[in-house]
Order: structure tokens, then sequence, then C-alpha cells
């Protein structure tokens, strides 16, 4: 079996605590090296360099060697050029996408994408055609879809335990972050939808199946930052079955599904945030009774990365994600009124 071989654009959080220990259990892929960005990369052709900034960087690529092992690039375009490279995963702010995922493409390079794949839906389509065109892989980073207690919760619905689905709930939301988290900053492809908003759409579409559309959405700002702060909106299929959706990213904490049925509702608070080993519950409700069931723990990140690697080698696999990722891009432009 030949690996992936997989270099990392920009060292990012994420890609140190929870991509490199996810791809060593991935027998079908393997690490190659990290890439922090040179000071033309980070600041533009033309402007000034700080290079107290570029140096932070470097300092965290070395880290990746230090803890990890690889090569550390000098550049993002010297990684994405290697021909020690068969894929790039990017770990950037959701604006940088687009860019950075181009130039992979164009170096032949298949493309593991953090959530979102791009903030616009007409820019993921662009890169899926170009993908398509030179049989390249494109993968976007909504791990806990692989979850395996999303399978069991749709085995207790299947048995008619419930009775038959009347409405789902999903809501995920946090408390604010630090003023300059990306996630705050609108050039950067920041907002609620697009951060835990994406999150709650990609589980509504997975419940209610490819035919789910968006039957009403709102967007709430604040005078404090320029990006959407929270928002709802509600999705429905051709069979009339709904979903309600919330997120915010200056909300008390949920994560949470429910499943409300013709005879009883189910409840979980991890659905979208389950680590590795975590063991999630279930509560279903029968009238007054309660009872409490134990879900498996998984480890999402990594059948992620096996999904990726799948999509590198099969054909099928790849076309069925190019699928999957544009609907969640159409979904979103969708809430935000620009279908």
């Amino acid at each position: 079996m030949n690996k992936t071989r997989i270099g990392i654009i920009c060292p990012s959080e994420i890609a140190f605590r929870r991509f490199m220990p996810a791809i060593a259990n991935v027998d079908e892929a393997e690490y190659i090296g990290v890439a922090s960005a040179s000071g033309e990369e980070w600041f533009g052709e033309g402007n000034t360099v700080d290079n107290a900034v570029i140096e932070n960087e470097e300092k965290k690529a070395y880290s990746f060697k230090e803890e990890y092992g690889g090569r550390v690039f000098s550049s993002y375009r010297e990684l994405i050029a290697s021909d020690e490279i068969d894929a790039v995963y990017l770990p950037l702010p959701p604006a940088l996408h687009y860019k950075w995922a181009k130039e992979a493409l164009a170096e032949g390079k298949h493309i593991f994408l953090e959530k979102p794949s791009t903030t616009k839906s007409r820019d993921t389509k662009e890169l899926a055609d170009i993908a398509a065109k030179h049989r390249l892989a494109m993968h976007e980073n909504y791990m806990f879809a692989f979850h395996k207690q999303i399978e069991e919760i749709n085995d207790i619905v299947q048995s008619g335990k419930i009775g038959d689905v009347r409405l789902y709930r999903i809501a995920f939301g946090f408390p604010q972050r630090a003023k300059n988290d990306f996630r705050y900053n609108k050039a950067l492809g920041g907002g609620a939808l697009l951060d835990c908003g994406g999150y709650t759409l990609k589980l509504a579409t997975m419940l209610l199946g490819d035919n789910a559309r968006i039957e009403y959405s709102q967007l709430n700002y604040t005078d404090e930052f320029e990006v959407d702060i929270y928002g709802s909106a509600a999705l429905v299929n051709d069979k009339g079955v709904a979903a309600q959706i919330s997120f915010g990213m200056d909300n008390s904490y949920k994560c949470d599904l429910e499943v409300w049925g013709s005879k009883g509702c189910i409840t979980t608070g991890r659905i979208l945030t389950a680590p590795a080993g975590f063991v999630p519950t279930a509560a279903v409700k029968i009238g007054n009774e309660t009872e409490t069931i134990t879900l498996s723990a998984d480890d999402t990140f990594a059948k992620s990365i096996k999904k990726f690697c799948s999509c590198v080698n099969d054909d099928k696999e790849r076309i069925n994600n190019y699928k999957s990722i544009i609907k969640q891009a159409e979904l979103v432009d969708a809430v935000k009124g620009e279908n």
C-alpha cells in the first residue's frame, strides 16, 4: 500500500494538538513536514514584514519537528512544490483556503481543508472542478461526521423506539474567545455561521438527507464586531421533516442534538465535539421514564484522515466527496441569503 504523504501549511494549534496525534494512527498516511510562511506570504508582496511574527511562526514549526519529526519548509510554496509531498493539509483561517488550495491543486497536490472549505460556494465549486479535472482529492474536515455515536443514535431512531421523528434540534455555541481570534475577523473569514454554524448545517444535512434545504435563516450582529456573532435557521427535506439549528460564539456552551419523536425523544450533549477516547451518552425519554444509553468512543480525526486517503485512491469516493462539500457550501450561502 502506497501511503499518502502529507505536508502541513501553517503550524497551527489544531495541527499540532489534533492532526499530528491522529495521523500517527492512520496506516494509509505519512506526515512529511510543516511549512511556516515567508514574509511575503504572511504580509503580502510589497508590504513591510514584521520579523518577530515570522520568527514566531518558525518557532512553532520547529516545535513540530521536535515533537513529531519531519521537515520544516521555509515557505508554503516550497512545501507545495515539493516532490516529497502528495497532499497538503490547510488549517488556515477560512479566507485563506481558496488561495492556497488552488495553488496546491495547480502543483498536483490533493487538498485536506479545515472547515469551512472556503467562504463562498463559487470558490468551493471552482476548487472541486479543478480537483475533478486532475483526479485530485478534496476533503473538508468536519470530523464529527465520522463519529460512531451518530450511527448509533440513528439506529435508535430507526428501531421505532421514539416513534416517528417530528423534529431535530441542533445547537452549538461557546463563550466569546479572545478578541484577536480569527473567528471575529471579517477579513480572515470569521463569523459564527462559517465556524460553529457550519457544524450544525452539516449534521442537519446528515440527518435530513441530501435534499435538505433552508426554509428561513437569521444572522445576528453586535456593535463589537463586523461578523455575525450568533444565528439560527430551519431546514426541511422532501418528506417534510425539519431541523432547527442555532449557533453562536458569544453564548453559553451548548453542543446538543435533540430528536423529538411521536413517542419519545433522544438528547445528547457532545454530538459535535467528542474528542478521541471520550465516551458519549444519550438520554432516551419515553413518557416519564428516562434511560441513559452509553455510546461508543471514537477517533474522528483519524477517521477523517482515512476518508481523505480513500478519496485519494478511489474515484467514486472522491466524486461523492466533491458533491458533499459543494452541498455544504451552498447551504452556507443560502443561510447568508446569497443563493
